[in-house]
């Protein structure tokens, strides 16, 4: 319900989007993959994997040729017993791991969901902590007079640009992280396919790593998420009485902004946090 008031109408109008978004990401962060949008584009994701397993085990195939030609140095070294039995026991465990990758992929998805559901429980917070405006803001924006009230219009416009466009980044990083997912998942048994030759085999290394780290961004991100409700939770400085009531909140709202923007910048650089901290 309004305040009647514009200025105050307008900035609890942006803290409200913001703050839906929010909540939207800390319900995206703690949902599978498997369980998005009822599985509808989990089940598509997994007709499209299941149908380039075939092309996979092909590749199987020309990966193990390729890498017996290129680590053994005639067709005399592949006779020897133990050369054979290695390059063989290559080939099958490439081969499980293009038939059960889907097996080892949900197996990292449930390893991170539960670290991501330990943050959160505890942190002991069961959902976002809302931004509000506080009291005193209030009072102090409709003391002031029509005149007076014009600088605080610009003032509240230009900030509630701000939370809005953050809102919108901060939601659509999330969102992404899905859809990485998903084609990730989608396209798996063509890199694993590549564990049939040593030289190769760098590739599905690489694949792995980085399938564990888009899952990694969730604990980044319900970590950042954290971070700014413990900020959020304690009433931003107001400035000196003194000072004129655009002063005052222009100063509110650039606090805030600021520590908008860094959860924002911590979201958006989640992947690049979690590939520091895996060495990729």
């Amino acid at each position: 319900m309004g305040s009647g008031n514009w200025v105050v109408d307008n900035l609890n109008s942006a803290l409200e989007t913001w703050n839906d978004r929010m909540s939207e990401v800390w319900t995206l962060v703690s949902t599978s993959p498997t369980e998005f949008k009822d599985g509808d584009i989990w089940d598509v994701m997994l007709n499209i994997h299941e149908a380039l397993q075939a092309i996979a085990y092909g590749l199987l195939v020309l990966f193990f040729v390729m890498g017996v030609v290129k680590t053994c140095g005639n067709f005399a070294d592949v006779k020897r017993p133990e050369v054979a039995v290695k390059v063989l026991v290559r080939f099958v465990l490439a081969q499980a791991a293009v038939s059960w990758g889907l097996e080892i992929l949900m197996a990292i998805i449930s390893i991170v969901q539960g670290a991501v559901s330990t943050i959160m429980s505890a942190s002991g917070m069961t959902s976002m902590t809302a931004t509000t405006l506080p009291d005193e803001m209030v009072t102090a924006i409709e003391s002031v007079g029509l005149l007076e009230s014009i600088p605080l219009w610009l003032v509240t416009l230009l900030g509630s640009v701000f939370i809005w466009v953050m809102s919108m980044i901060l939601i659509l990083t999330v969102y992404s992280r899905f859809f990485k997912l998903y084609m990730a998942t989608a396209i798996a048994p063509l890199p694993l396919a590549s564990f049939a030759g040593q030289p190769s085999s760098s590739m599905g290394i690489a694949f792995l790593k980085s399938y564990a780290a888009i899952c990694l961004e969730g604990c980044i991100i319900v970590l950042a998420c954290i971070i700014f409700s413990a900020f959020a939770s304690t009433t931003p400085a107001l400035a000196d009485s003194s000072y004129a009531v655009a002063t005052i909140v222009w100063l509110y709202i650039g606090e805030l902004i600021f520590n908008m923007l860094v959860l924002v910048g911590c979201v958006k650089m989640s992947d690049r946090i979690v590939k520091e901290l895996l060495g990729l």
